[in-house]
């Protein structure tokens, strides 16, 4: 470009870029800064949950990445979309654990947490989890963030989106196999794939946080009341 021609552009096109223009660019990219942040976010939950999904809120605030990218739009009733949630989660889970799993040969107990029945104790400690550690925390770092940072790069096309719902299904599958084993691998694997196929039709969060919630919770129950192993023989004896 001549000096000349330089000279005929715009101020503000000749004028540095401000530097949070450019920090909310590099978190937004996959550089050091954007790497650096992804590294971050996926290592929250190791210090305390749901800290990986409260990095993520920070990181779309400071990335200015918009609410809607990363899932939270405002619903069209938050009532209805709490009783859609509520419904689906729960049956979702029933027929998880009547019809999926016992095709998987699971074990009609669950090990891990079979110390809730019957133990009022470890109930805050447990809704606590299910709730904001699972409905908020789970759904907003691997439906909303991965789904936004994996759709940057692969795009937005169909193929890109059943790729993306497969990898965040596996990834959300592996991070349950380290207390649950290969039984809750398996269903979080699925578990996965159901709410991500929901996710990409819609991109909306607020009902599949819900129904998240509430699939958790109803394993609870069914721990709690000590009924997991006729839930899991309804169908086959």
């Amino acid at each position: 470009m001549t000096r000349d021609a330089s000279k005929s552009l715009p101020d503000e096109a000749r004028a540095p870029q401000p530097s949070g223009d450019r920090l909310a660019a590099r978190l937004r990219g996959f550089g050091p800064v954007g790497i650096l942040a992804i590294l971050a976010i996926i290592a929250g939950n190791l210090v305390v949950v749901p800290l990986s999904a409260v990095l993520v809120l920070v990181w779309a605030r400071w990335s200015r990445t918009p609410w809607r990218e990363i899932g939270y739009v405002r619903p069209r009733s938050w009532i209805r979309g709490l009783a859609v949630g509520i419904v689906f989660g729960v049956a979702f889970k029933f027929l998880m654990k009547a019809i999926v799993m016992p095709l998987l040969g699971a074990d009609p107990i669950n090990r891990t947490y079979h110390y809730l029945a019957g133990n009022r104790a470890a109930l805050p400690g447990i809704l606590y989890a299910v709730t904001v550690g699972a409905g908020f925390g789970e759904e907003t770092v691997f439906r909303g963030y991965l789904f936004e940072r994996l759709g940057k790069l692969f795009g937005p096309g169909p193929w890109a989106k059943v790729f993306i719902v497969l990898l965040t299904s596996a990834s959300f599958g592996l991070a349950h196999y380290h207390d649950q084993g290969l039984a809750g691998a398996e269903q979080a694997t699925m578990t996965g794939l159901v709410f991500g196929t929901i996710f990409a039709v819609t991109g909306r969060l607020w009902t599949l946080m819900c129904a998240h919630a509430a699939f958790d919770l109803a394993a609870v129950a069914m721990i709690y009341w000590d009924v997991e192993s006729e839930v899991a023989h309804l169908v086959f004896k």
